[in-house]
């Protein structure tokens, strides 16, 4: 069964939920994992897609958005896309079983949470981002999935 993670930031700067996700992709990276990071839109995909480039120095985190599906395109361990990209489309089988996070930075919980060991919901402290949050966080209660709650 996934686990679970809550990150509650103190900030309700969209910036910085975006920079948390940039962490968490490379440590998840450092640990060999696969990541694919949930965006609400190509828009925010966008962004993050810039931030990797450059939230830690002299550090490139390898990445691509997934509906760029270059044949030539190198399987990057950091894949961003939306609701619709993260069960297949992600090039070499079209599978994402050995994909170990998923970060979700849309408001909503996302259709194939459960073929990865571990989900990282980003919550800031703007009041409908917290708002939508605590739904998520009940549906996945209700559920019985083990939470863990982390206070950034």
């Amino acid at each position: 069964m996934t686990q679970v993670d809550f990150y509650i930031l103190s900030s309700d700067s969209p910036e910085a939920r975006l920079k948390i996700a940039c962490r968490l992709a490379d440590k998840a990276v450092q640990r060999e994992l696969g990541v694919f990071v949930l965006v609400e839109s190509e828009h925010d995909a966008h962004q993050l897609d810039e931030l990797l480039w450059t939230f830690a120095q002299n550090s490139f985190l390898p990445h691509r958005l997934a509906w760029n599906t270059a044949a030539d395109s190198i399987a990057e361990p950091v894949v961003i896309g939306l609701d619709e990209h993260a069960t297949g489309g992600l090039g070499g089988d079209g599978a994402n079983e050995n994909w170990g996070l998923m970060i979700n930075l849309a408001p909503t919980v996302p259709e194939a949470f459960g073929r990865y060991e571990r989900l990282a919901e980003i919550v800031d402290s703007t009041p409908e981002i917290r708002e939508r949050g605590r739904e998520r966080f009940r549906f996945y209660r209700d559920r019985g999935y083990a939470l863990q709650t982390h206070h950034v």
